[in-house]
């Protein structure tokens, strides 16, 4: 039996079973499991590429790490604005498993893929030619090697790696590789656009004290989970905007805040209530929501919004509130007389949502939304709620 007869035969089974198989003779087990493992992955998170017959895969880590095929088109939408016309040539310096990479080179004359694992080189040259690209340079080089011989490009993208040579988990930004930090007027003499991929888990601030030329910052999430932070630097002096965007299959909510604003913060609540979505929280801009959407926020601290008319468009949940209690047990027992399970959300609130179950004696789920927050006369609520139901 060969290696893609295999392959082929158990391509939706249990990766962890087949291990503890004995592999027939002239199969590379290892070798394999990996595929398997690869393309079970990809059907998921790169479904296009699943589709295509003879793709190689790369080890777990690698999988895990790669951009998924909805976040790398939404790249391609943002390069497709960001140059309009200036398609002449890409430099990837941080190919991997090159998912952005295939996404991007077609837009451009010429695409530079550069890597300093050999592996994922061949891998990715094996790749490109099934996927059509034929007007590709792969390059196994470190990055700020290769650097130089680039020359001007139209845009110069890097998913700098979290981890160090022994695997071992890379927090700050200057601790990545390449050091994009460091490297920063290098990266903007080559060219006048530079796209860095960063963790969902990176403190933005932080990034944008360190990086001079930040000129959007794009908080991408895939069905409320924040996923990807985008950072586009470019020449060219332009105030500061954000981008908040959440990927679903209806479709993508992409708000944009161009400037940051003091919330409106209301004495009570009124008969909506919302909680935007994971992009928006972590990008630090509710509340910009105040000027934008006509909400006002139930405390500085809670970023919970309220409304009397229904904001159809609010990016994140809305619930129409149907009551509210202290936490007295008088007024619980009113609130809750016939809630024996509900979806319990705490924000700005000295307990946890275990804890406050626990208190409740509620099971989780249902129909009913339950909000447990901190009010602007600094007074603990409990709100309970049906959610909206969008067109």
């Amino acid at each position: 039996m060969t290696n893609a007869e295999f392959i082929a035969l158990h391509k939706t089974d249990d990766v962890r079973k087949l291990a503890l198989k004995k592999a027939p003779e002239g199969v590379d087990l290892t070798f394999c499991l990996q595929q398997i493992e690869g393309w079970q992955l990809a059907r998921k998170k790169i479904p296009h590429w699943a589709e295509t017959d003879g793709l190689l895969f790369p080890p777990h880590l690698s999988m895990e790490q790669c951009s998924s095929e909805k976040t790398a088109l939404y790249k391609k939408q943002l390069v497709c604005r960001l140059l309009r016309e200036e398609m002449r040539q890409m430099a990837d310096l941080t190919g991997g498993f090159g998912i952005d990479f295939s996404y991007l080179a077609p837009l451009f004359e010429k695409a530079v893929y550069i890597e300093r694992q050999e592996q994922l080189c061949q891998i990715a040259l094996h790749n490109f030619n099934l996927l059509g690209l034929s007007h590709v340079v792969v390059k196994n080089a470190q990055a700020e090697d290769e650097l130089p011989a680039i020359g001007n490009v139209s845009l110069i993208y890097a998913d700098p790696a979290r981890r160090d040579n022994v695997g071992r988990k890379a927090v700050l930004l200057e601790d990545c590789q390449p050091n994009v930090v460091s490297l920063q007027e290098v990266l903007l003499e080559h060219s006048q656009v530079v796209m860095l991929k960063l963790s969902p888990m990176l403190d933005i601030q932080q990034a944008l004290r360190q990086l001079k030329n930040v000129r959007e910052v794009h908080v991408v999430s895939v069905d409320g989970e924040c996923k990807e932070l985008l950072l586009v630097m470019h020449r060219e002096e332009t105030p500061l905007c954000y981008y908040c965007v959440n990927i679903t299959n209806n479709g993508q909510e992409v708000t944009e805040v161009e400037q940051l604003s003091a919330p409106v913060i209301s004495r009570e609540e009124k008969t909506f209530l919302y909680e935007p979505n994971a992009s928006i929280l972590k990008a630090g801009v509710q509340d910009a929501l105040c000027q934008l959407y006509k909400v006002e926020k139930l405390h500085p601290f809670s970023h919970l919004f309220t409304s009397d008319e229904l904001v159809e468009d609010f990016p994140g949940r809305s619930f129409r509130i149907l009551g509210r209690s202290d936490f007295s047990k008088h007024s619980l027992k009113n609130l809750l007389a016939d809630v024996t399970q509900a979806n319990l959300t705490v924000r700005n609130f000295p307990a946890t949502v275990q804890e406050l179950r626990k208190k409740l004696k509620l099971r989780e789920g249902g129909s009913v939304y339950l909000f447990a927050t901190t009010l602007q006369n600094e007074s603990h609520a409990l709100f309970r709620c049906e959610k909206v139901k969008r067109e």
